[in-house]
């Protein structure tokens, strides 16, 4: 049958669309891992890693004191209100750490590099600081 156009049906163009959403928005999902598993963080901007993990609030903010105290110079340390402020790499680098209930704990890490976003150092920082707290 020439000249005929067949519709493509409704499911496939709302996920197109969906897809098409996600990637411009910055907000798909990113899977972190590679020899230590998939460790479930995402991306919540261009410069914002974020996960939540079963692992407790004074475990893991010992472990992202020590790494940060490793990687570069800290500026700012509050264990209460779960802040870190640094400077890394020529980056500055915001550590968030959130108790969710006894057992769980959100880490969020921003990087910026002269105010452009640094999602690779973000990156790197969480799997770091969740490796050394396991």
């Amino acid at each position: 049958m020439k000249g005929r156009v067949e519709k493509m049906p409704k499911k496939y163009l709302i996920s197109i669309w969906l897809i098409a959403v996600f990637l411009i928005s910055g907000c798909a999902p990113l899977i972190i891992g590679g020899a230590v598993g998939a460790l479930g963080g995402y991306a919540i901007s261009k410069d914002t890693i974020q996960g939540e993990t079963d692992i407790g609030y004074e475990e893991l903010w010992g472990s992202a004191v020590r790494v940060v105290r490793l990687r570069g110079i800290p500026q700012y340390e509050d264990n209460l209100k779960g802040y870190i402020r640094a400077e890394i790499d020529s980056s500055k680098v915001w550590v968030r750490l959130v108790r969710l209930t006894k057992t769980a704990t959100r880490l969020r890490i921003s990087a910026r590099k002269y105010h452009f976003p640094n999602r690779t150092l973000a990156e790197e920082l969480y799997i770091k600081i969740l490796e050394e707290a396991r």
